[in-house]
Parts: structure tokens; C-alpha cells; sequence
């Protein structure tokens, strides 16, 4: 294995293939296994390189207009663009879009799905950018009748597979708007074979209205019914935009008055998922936001357990983001084609599992997400569990202010939980009473703490508890209840900001109602010593809030002064996150299971991986054999190996497409290697392996928010990691970043160069013992460059490790201490600086070349006259060739 401080050693031969590879997938190093367990993975090696994405090819696309359902005795035409895969006929996508968007925001997710083999067709839905007619949201005499025309339109073109003449092989997928189009077009035509449908609703009603019922006009979620209102009324000149009459109408009527009625119902339950589950049997992924004050997991839940009753295959994913949050659309992408395979493609039975990412284990992607940890259940009904905890405290008396003013703020519409850490709720101990944060005012919220938790608990899904509500003049209670974690040190978190409402009818005064209150489905790891905190509040600026001020008494037991908390759990097991099938492939696997059982239970097997894991723990990073190829059977990475060593600054070198960029991704687990092993700190590398949280990486951009200031972007991306905010050590980074004051203003003010910089300080929050950057000086003047420069070496003076990839060649010479050179994917070369460009050999200069000849002919050493390698540049240059 190459060192990185010695060039001697370097492996250039091939691992991707043979038995030599898997046996380096399995155990970490190349040794000698059994027969039988080697073809046994060369055969889960195979699978593995045709599951994983292929590069984004040469996918060619066509636009046109294609009839849709007429309107008011007119023509619509839909607005569409067909992808169309190197390979055809194949299986077709009809991918529709978000609730004010258009086929423009699909293009991302359209190209990923056709390089993975599908003919995708993107659309603006009526109403919206170029297409006709008006909003009717989601109705299935418009926009579902639309679906079925554009399957009909599928059905004859010559690029699609077809199940029988006028049947098309096709699934249907999208997000929110685009989701509930999926379930209810596969509802309405029995043509869609699939359905993969993100962060959407089970009920409309119930979202915008929740306790909404015959008797109950519910509380009106009046921010986000006035965002997806002006979202679609701004397509058009007017107070209604292109919403049609009677949606218009029912809306103003609800901003009137706060309330719905019964015109508005009966639309929404319409165009809900809700009232046609029943009629849905082709196989559907639910995948919900964790991050999500629109559509909560419970939506998602509803729709699973509506399906599952009728038998439908059905799985359910609980994913990080949400219309709070954001998403990779190829992280979308992927979860999609992934459960289209086995139903599109022939690949075999749907995974019909159970996945919920687990926030508290995340690594920084390209994209500025996180890739959590992902928990797998065999499915979403038997996986639930339950554990019970005992809060306390004392009745309280809290008050609602008239027309709500001032209302805690918990979230903001699209930009989620941005004020749900506040500090804490008074002392230690119950009752709990006052805050400094928005989130929760003072006399507006009761609150009810449980005793220190003795371990950890993952808290996932919906929790309850009973309570007793007493109305001080009124007959009626708007109520907001929530599941906190109250960290001894930093105060109360409220997860994603999320709440709960309640709506009470027919109270009496001086009588109490005993109510059992479902609190918000939520994701979160609680630490030990931390303790959880059910509050109970009076206003929430996202909904409507009565006119007239009220004060109610919440208690538990008033004899007891205690109370049940039901805490949701799940039973699952730690997976991979995202990406591949690995329901599938493990079912494949586990025929074979027996072959490979004297090898994985080996005992002594098991303590020669320990002894390696142990040599490596003080190196930052290793890489054996490490193979990247895609399905079309290109190798992005071939057989590279090298280390890098503790205090060192490593400049990973090579010309585009060398292969720099996937070893990175590699090693911070956001790929899969074909073959190989990469470990950090003596741990394997995979998705949200917990020693990622040692690493800080900058992988393609840092995902910052313009509107925000530098340090709001710095503590955004730190919570999202879960991590305590006291661990995050700003002013640290800020200071080897150089920011200054800059740090407060808005990141839409900043230069490119200061962009830069607090990408670094973001990749420095924790100060992690690896920094791991991809071209950081990208879009640098060289000034500015100098600056970065500076900065990377204030960080290795605090005694950690960077690695920097950069084709600035000089750069790397004047600020790394070692280099490792790839090119076409292999490796190159590996050393320090000195060594690499020859600076370290002891030489003799003399000014007369004939001379030194001559010198030398009379020792009888002949000799001939060579350029002095003088920099990096020409170093690198006669390594990769003229061919680079």
C-alpha cells in the first residue's frame, strides 16, 4: 500500500475484480477465504455494480403540448418534456411536479431516472407556467383525468414498453402536489403499475384544517394555506390568479373567517388519497419529511395503513427534510427507481420495509444535507413499540391573548424549525415556566418534564398523553401540544418545531375535560440526562387563533400530579442509508447464507479484522484496492491505495476526470465502492458511520442560505447534525476562517472569496480531527487564494489532518506537506512534496555542462544532460503525459 510520505510501495495493479476483491469487500485486507464465500460475494459484488447508478449519459429530450382534460368548452394543453434513456423501449415515468412549480424543477430528478433506464415524462400541471386551464387541485375530474391522458399519450409512442397494446408500462411518482396526483391517477386508471409518492397528504382537510369534522371547523393552518395560495393566485392577474371559482371562493372565505366550511370540506376530502385507498393496488412507496409542519408523518402513516388494509404492497420511508427541509432531487431520484426496479424492471418482489432516518448521526453531503443513520423495520404496522415514561408538575394556568398577539413562532413556512431552540424553561425541576425564545412565551405555556433519562432513547413516531383542560370564559380551546427535549446545558429543543393542535368544543366553565392528546410524529435521539418535556401553549403564529382572550387550566392527575407519557418507538435494525435495493439483494443473498456462515462466524477471522481495525485507529485515513465502476461499466476509480498519516496536508492531484471527486465521495461514505475498503480512524467507511462525525467535509459546495447571515448559516448546519450546539466550538472556526465581523452579515452580501472562507469555517465547526476538501480555492483570485491558503495551514497547526483536492498545482506545492497524484482513475504517485519533485536528493551544481561531463568521464560515469525538475508542475506533467 502506497504511504503518503513514501513513494516506494505503490500498488498500480487492478483489485476491482475476482476473488482478491471480494475478499477485500468482506474483510478488509487481502488473505486467503474460502472458496465458497468468495464466489458467494463475487456473485453479491455482481449485483452490487449493476444496482448502483450509472453516470448521467447522453439522455436526449423532446418538448411538446399534449392535450389535456377540456375546461369550460375549451382546449388545455399540458406543458411536457419526454428524457429519453440510450436504451429503448423501456418502462416510462410520469413525473409530476410541486404545487406552484412546473416540469422546469423536475429536470434534475427526470435525468437521474432516465440514466437509470427509464423513459421519463416531466409535465406542468394545469394552471401553471406554459400548460392551460385552472388550478383545481388535484380534482379528479382535471388534474387526475390529466394523468390518465398523458398514460394514454405514453401508450403510443414507440419508446415505451407496453404491457398490451394501449397499456403501457408506467409508474407514476412526485412530491406533495405531484405525490397525491400519483395515488389518486393509480386509484383512477388501472394502467399505472407503480406509484412512488414524497411528503403528500392523506386527507387535505385534515392537513389544513386539523380536528377538522362534521361538527368541528378545526383549526385553520392559515401561513401555509396563504403560501400555496399565493403561489398559484401570483400565475395570474386578479384576487383569484388561475384558481378555479370555486376553490378560490372557499379559500377567501377561510382567510375570512378562520374556519372552514362545509364547501371547502368537501373539496379538499376530493382531492385526498384518503377516499380512494381502497381502490389502489398498484405496489406504492410512501416517503415522508421528518422535517415537514405541512404534511406530518402521521399523513404518511394513514396512507400506509389504508393501503396495507386492501392488500396493496406498500412501504413506508421516514427521510430527513421535508417542505420544511430540503432534499437531493437525486437522493429522490434514487428511492424512486430503486422501488420501480423490482415492478418496472422485473427485479424481483418490492421491498416492502419499513426505513426512518435517525437525525444525531449526520455527515455534510455535497449538497449541505445530512445522511442520517437509517433504522430498518420488516414493515411499518408490527415495527412500532411502545415504552412509557412518568412527567410531573402542577396544574398551570395559561393564557391566550387576544387575537393571539403576541403568538409563539415554532416554524416558518418552507424555512422550517429555524426558532425551536430556545433556553430553558426555568429550573431543572417541574414546573417549568418561562422562555426567552419565540418559541414558547411566557404565561403562554404549560409544561410537563419527565425525571433525568437514564439512557438514550430514540423517540419515533407518535407519542400521547392524557390530559385535563379548563376553560375560563369560553366554551371552547385553541391549544398547541408538543414533545421537547430539554438538554440541561442548552435549554429546550423543539424537534423540527412541530406541534400539535387541539380544538375543544362545548366546555363548560369550572368543569374540566379529560382529553388523550396525540402529540407530533417526530424522529429524535434524546441523550442520556436530558429530560422530555411535554408543553402544552396557547398560541402558534401558523394558525388562526381565537379573537377574544382566553386563560385555561391544563393538569395532569391533580391528585398524583403526574401523568403517562406513551412514547413512540420503533423496533429496526441499523441499514445502509439510501440508495441500493438491499432488500432484494439480501434476499438473494440469504439462499447462500450457509456457504458463507463458516467464514463471517469465524471466531478467528473475527479477531484478525479487530487486530487491523486496532493498528489502523491513530491514521486518518486508508485506502486498499478501492474500485469505483458504474453499470456502463466505466471505472471512475481503479485499484488506488494510499495513506494518509496525522498532521499532514495532503493535495489529491489529478486532471478532470481522474477520479479525484468519487474517491472523495467515497471516503465520506455519500458512494458505495464497487470494491476495496476505505477506513477513517481504524473504522469501515459507509453512510452515517459514526466516526464521519470526526471528519468535516466540503464536497461541492456547502448548501448556504443567502438570507441568512454567516453565523445563522453556521448554527442552521450544526443543529442539523444534531450534535450538541457546545460541541460545535464557533468562535474556534471563526478564527482560523478569518471571517471577522463579516460573519454577521447576509451570505447573498458576501464575495466569492468569503463564501469560500465560511464554507471552510463550516467544514471546521467541531474542529474534526480530518478535513476533507474538494477544490476549496474554486473561483479564487489569487489573493484570495493566498487567504485560503493561510487558512488551511492555521488549521494544521492545531495539530489535525487536511486533505485538499485541486488541479492549481503551484497552490498544492506551497500549502501541502504531501501529495497523492491519480490519473484516468489510478494511481499516479504518492509522497511528500519534497520527495515527489526531487527537492530532497542531495545534488551538485556547476555552471559549465561540458564540464560536469567531463568531471564525470574521468570517474568513468557517463552522463547526459537533463532539465533540473525545478516545481510540482513539471513533476506532474511527465507523470500523466501529453494525454491528460
Amino acid at each position: 500500500m502506497a504511504r503518503v510520505g513514501s513513494i516506494g510501495g505503490r500498488r498500480r495493479g487492478r483489485a476491482g475484480s475476482g476473488p482478491a476483491a471480494v475478499r477485500a469487500f468482506l474483510t478488509g485486507r487481502r488473505r486467503p477465504a474460502a472458496i465458497a464465500a468468495a464466489v458467494v460475494l463475487a456473485v453479491l459484488a455482481a449485483l452490487i455494480a449493476v444496482a448502483v447508478s450509472r453516470p448521467d449519459a447522453a439522455i436526449r429530450t423532446q418538448s411538446r403540448f399534449v392535450t389535456g382534460t377540456p375546461e369550460n368548452g375549451g382546449r388545455v394543453m399540458l406543458d411536457t418534456t419526454l428524457y429519453l434513456p440510450r436504451s429503448t423501449p423501456a418502462p416510462a415515468i410520469l413525473l409530476a411536479q410541486g404545487f406552484g412549480g412546473s416540469k422546469d424543477d423536475l429536470d434534475t430528478a427526470a435525468h437521474a431516472l432516465a440514466t437509470h433506464g427509464y423513459v421519463v415524462l416531466a409535465y406542468t400541471a394545469r394552471g401553471f407556467g406554459r400548460s392551460g386551464g385552472l388550478v383545481h387541485l388535484d380534482a379528479p375530474a382535471y388534474e387526475v383525468a390529466d394523468a390518465s391522458k398523458l398514460v394514454t399519450y405514453l401508450a403510443t409512442l414507440p419508446q415505451v414498453l407496453k404491457d398490451s397494446p394501449g397499456d403501457p408500462r408506467v409508474g407514476v411518482a412526485g412530491s406533495s402536489y405531484g405525490g397525491a396526483l400519483g395515488l389518486l391517477a393509480a386509484a383512477q386508471d388501472k394502467r399505472v403499475d407503480a406509484v412512488a409518492a414524497d411528503i403528500t397528504w392523506n386527507d387535505l382537510s385534515t392537513a389544513l384544517f386539523p380536528n377538522a369534522g362534521a361538527t368541528d371547523p378545526g383549526v385553520f393552518k392559515k401561513q401555509w394555506a396563504g403560501v400555496l395560495f399565493s403561489s398559484a393566485a401570483g400565475q395570474q392577474p386578479g384576487a383569484c390568479g388561475r384558481f378555479a371559482p370555486d376553490l378560490c371562493a372557499a379559500y377567501q372565505h377561510a382567510a375570512t373567517t378562520g374556519q372552514s366550511d362545509g364547501a371547502m370540506l368537501s373539496l379538499l376530502r376530493a382531492s385526498s388519497p384518503a377516499t380512494v385507498l381502497d381502490r389502489i393496488t398498484a405496489p406504492t412507496v410512501l416517503i415522508q419529511g421528518e422535517q415537514d409542519s405541512l404534511f406530518p408523518l402521521g399523513q404518511a402513516d394513514a396512507n400506509a395503513r389504508g393501503l396495507a388494509a386492501h392488500g396493496t404492497p406498500v412501504k413506508e420511508i421516514w427521510r430527513s427534510g421535508g417542505h420544511d427541509g430540503t432534499t437531493s432531487a437525486k437522493e429522490l431520484a434514487g428511492y424512486v427507481a430503486d422501488w420501480f426496479g423490482p415492478v418496472l424492471l422485473r427485479h424481483g418482489q418490492p421491498d416492502t420495509s419499513f426505513e426512518v432516518a435517525v437525525p444525531g448521526s449526520a455527515i455534510s453531503t455535497d449538497t449541505g444535507q445530512a445522511v442520517a443513520r437509517t433504522l430498518r423495520a420488516d414493515d411499518a404496522t408490527t415495527s412500532r413499540r411502545t415504552s412509557h415514561l412518568t412527567v410531573a408538575g402542577p396544574p398551570q394556568t395559561v393564557y391566550a391573548p387576544a387575537g393571539g398577539s403576541p403568538a409563539a413562532v415554532t416554524s416558518v413556512p418552507g424555512l422550517g424549525a429555524l426558532l425551536s431552540t430556545v433556553t430553558a424553561l426555568g429550573g431543572a425541576t417541574a414546573p417549568l415556566s418561562g422562555s426567552a425564545g419565540l418559541a414558547t412565551i411566557p404565561g403562554q405555556v404549560a409544561a410537563f418534564a419527565s425525571a433525568p433519562l437514564p439512557r438514550s432513547m430514540l423517540v419515533a413516531g407518535s407519542s400521547t398523553i392524557t390530559i385535563q383542560v379548563a376553560a375560563r370564559g369560553a366554551t371552547d380551546a385553541t391549544l398547541f401540544a408538543s414533545l421537547a427535549d430539554l438538554d440541561p446545558d442548552e435549554g429546550l429543543r423543539l424537534p423540527n418545531g412541530l406541534v400539535a393542535p387541539i380544538h375543544l368544543t362545548g366546555l363548560r366553565p369550572g368543569v374540566t375535560r379529560t382529553v388523550t392528546v396525540t402529540l407530533p410524529a417526530i424522529v429524535t435521539s434524546v441523550p442520556a440526562g436530558h429530560r422530555l418535556v411535554v408543553t402544552v401553549g396557547t398560541t402558534d403564529s401558523a394558525y388562526q387563533l381565537p379573537t377574544s382572550p382566553r386563560a385555561y387550566t391544563v393538569a395532569l392527575d391533580n391528585a398524583s400530579l403526574q401523568g403517562d407519557l406513551t412514547v413512540a418507538g420503533i423496533d429496526g435494525r441499523t441499514a445502509r442509508a439510501g440508495g441500493l435495493p438491499w432488500g432484494w439483494l439480501l434476499a438473494g443473498v440469504a439462499a447462500m447464507a450457509l456457504l458463507l456462515a463458516g467464514v463471517l462466524v469465524s471466531g478467528a477471522r473475527r479477531r484478525a479484522r479487530r487486530v487491523v481495525v486496532d493498528e489502523l485507529a491513530a491514521v486518518p485515513v486508508v485506502i486498499d484496492g478501492l474500485v469505483k465502476e458504474y453499470g456502463d461499466g466505466f471505472r471512475a476509480v481503479d485499484g488506488v491505495s494510499f495513506r494518509v498519516e496525522r498532521g499532514q496536508v495532503v493535495g489529491l492531484l489529478g486532471p478532470n476526470g481522474a477520479g479525484k471527486t468519487t474517491a472523495l465521495r467515497v471516503l465520506m461514505g455519500l458512494i458505495r465502492p464497487t470494491a476495496g475498503t476505505v477506513h477513517v480512524f481504524g473504522e469501515r467507511v459507509e453512510a452515517g458511520a459514526p466516526v464521519l462525525s470526526k471528519v468535516g467535509p466540503f464536497i461541492e459546495g456547502p448548501g448556504l442560505l443567502p438570507h441568512l447571515s454567516g453565523r445563522d448559516n453556521l448554527r442552521l448546519f450544526w443543529a442539523a447534525t444534531g450534535r450538541p450546539a457546545r460541541d460545535a466550538q464557533f468562535d474556534a472556526a471563526l478564527e482560523i476562517a478569518g471571517l471577522g465581523t463579516s460573519v454577521e452579515r447576509r451570505v447573498k452580501t458576501y464575495s466569492q472569496g468569503m463564501r469560500q472562507r465560511l464554507a471552510i469555517a463550516q467544514a471546521m465547526l467541531g474542529l474534526p480531527e480530518l478535513l476533507v476538501l474538494d477544490e476549496p480555492t474554486n473561483g479564487l483570485d489569487p489573493p484570495q487564494i493566498a487567504e485560503m491558503r493561510e487558512v488551511l495551514r492555521r488549521y494544521a497547526a492545531t495539530g489535525r489532518t487536511v486533505v485538499i483536492s485541486s488541479h492549481l498545482l503551484a497552490e498544492v506545492e506551497q500549502t501541502c506537506t504531501h501529495v497523492v497524484v491519480m490519473h484516468k482513475g489510478k494511481l499516479v504517485a504518492a509522497g511528500s512534496v519534497r520527495e515527489i519533485v526531487g527537492a530532497g536528493a542531495p545534488r551538485l551544481v556547476v555552471d559549465d555542462a561540458e564540464k560536469a561531463r567531463q568531471i564525470l568521464a574521468t570517474a568513468g560515469v557517463s552522463a547526459q544532460v537533463t532539465p533540473a525538475q525545478r516545481s510540482l508542475e513539471e513533476v506532474f506533467l511527465r507523470m500523466v503525459g501529453a494525454d491528460q
